[in-house]
């Protein structure tokens, strides 16, 4: 996460998410952060080593939002709600926890639906975070032809001879035209 911040990726815009181990060590590690992440996603997961687990203060409303399969046979929907509970107790204030009835250690288009809903409310449009290419008319020669390679458009780039050409091709590319 660290990484992220350091090469201009704001705390805010950053949501650690993970299936299994995956969000059990997202929800580990976010929780505990120095800063306060957009939010923590986990699926199939749990809260491991508890008595090793403490909310880094400030970071009690960090949005977490927790799908399980009610027949999970791997990770229990029991270790969820008993996840559910000792983060709770321990302050967090904004934690939910939905169960999918008849999913076992698994995702189904529902849970995804309902990730992509958390996501969009914590990650809500920020034009200040977009990424602003530049101009392919103010590249050089040089640049045009690494933005070409880098997409993989050398094959359409076969015979082009002039700037321009090269130009109207990362253009068309950046437009989503080809």
């Amino acid at each position: 996460v660290q990484n992220e911040i350091d090469v201009g990726i704001m705390h805010n815009r950053i949501v650690l998410a993970g299936f299994s181990q995956g969000g059990a060590l997202s929800l580990y590690t976010g929780m505990q952060l120095a800063t306060p992440l957009a939010g923590i996603v986990v699926m199939s997961g749990y809260l491991p080593h508890e008595s090793g687990f403490k909310i880094t203060a400030g970071l009690e409303g960090t949005p977490i939002w927790h799908g399980h399969g009610v027949v999970d046979p791997l990770v229990k929907m029991q270790a969820a709600m008993e996840s559910e509970s000792a983060v709770k107790k321990m302050g967090a204030t904004n934690y939910t926890l939905k169960p999918y009835a008849g999913l076992a250690h698994s995702v189904n288009p529902s849970e995804i639906t309902d990730v992509l809903a958390f996501l969009e409310r914590v990650l809500p449009p920020d034009d200040s975070c977009r990424i602003k290419l530049k101009d392919p008319s103010e590249m050089s020669i040089k640049e045009l032809k690494g933005a070409i390679a880098k997409a993989g458009l050398g094959r359409l780039a076969i015979g082009l001879m002039e700037k321009r050409e090269y130009v109207d091709l990362v253009r068309r590319h950046q437009e989503g035209k080809l």
